[in-house]
């Protein structure tokens, strides 16, 4: 059956490239301060940039070839909880990425950003709200794995020739689109069923806490109905997770 949110051209309010920036979520997030506000479904995509950056402010280190971008999404009354448009995104990449990884290599998901291929990132986003407006930047290694201290990162050439960038991006604009045009019209649960099936499996232990705090250690129990990630503990208790840093901790 067709899909009857999928739009006609694959980015209809189109992509702006750039060859050097700061940040594209903090030149996304300056235009809507000086009310120049880009239309919802508007990507702005970078070469390189200077000031990148991750959750918690920490840097996030480019790489030429790969692909650096930020759209934005205008706010409405009957919107699903905003945070769960990390889940969105995650989501609208994963249907990029997969078809470009040969079998059987698969990414997964992680709560609440991440998209990773085996124990190493793959991709990042990153959502900052102003006024009725939330920006989400995405990060993904095409050509380039960066370093990041503490983390295993990979890209997609290590499986294949990179993508091309610029083909990439218009793919993407065109599947957040897909998938926000769902988030409003079905809700969140279906997401919901999207995103556990795309993640790493129920009973994978996680560690949870920002660096340089103690973990709390336990093992992934799924999500709540806000999106919310739900951890089991050692003594059988479940501890629902709003925000934090998550890791693998198998692996991380």
């Amino acid at each position: 059956m067709p899909d009857p949110f999928a739009p006609s051209g694959r980015a209809a309010a189109g992509v702006e490239t750039v060859g050097e920036t700061g940040s594209t979520n903090a030149d996304l997030l300056a235009r809507l301060a000086a009310g120049d506000v880009p239309p919802e479904g508007a990507w702005l995509v970078a070469d390189r940039q200077t000031a990148g950056r991750g959750r918690q402010g920490r840097a996030w280190s480019d790489g030429y070839g790969n692909f650096m971008g930020s759209t934005l999404v205008r706010v409405r009354p009957t919107d699903p909880p905003l945070h769960t448009l990390a889940l969105v995104a995650g989501l609208a990449l994963l249907e990029v990425v997969a078809p470009r990884l040969p079998a059987p290599v698969q990414a997964q998901l992680k709560w609440p950003n991440d998209l990773l291929i085996g124990p190493a990132k793959l991709a990042g986003i990153l959502l900052e709200r102003s006024g009725d407006a939330v920006v989400i930047g995405i990060g993904v290694n095409l050509a380039v794995a960066p370093g990041v201290e503490g983390r295993e990162t990979v890209a997609l050439s290590a499986f294949g020739p990179a993508p091309d960038r610029d083909t990439f991006a218009a793919d993407l604009a065109w599947s957040f689109a897909t998938d926000l045009a769902r988030w409003r019209d079905y809700g969140l649960d279906p997401v919901i069923a999207r995103w556990l099936a795309a993640a790493h499996p129920v009973g994978t232990p996680l560690l949870v806490g920002e660096p340089g705090e103690p973990a709390l250690a336990g093992s992934f129990a799924g999500l709540d109905g806000d999106g919310a990630l739900r951890l089991r503990l050692g003594d059988g208790t479940t501890r629902t997770i709003h925000a934090g840093e998550v890791r693998l901790a198998a692996s991380d």
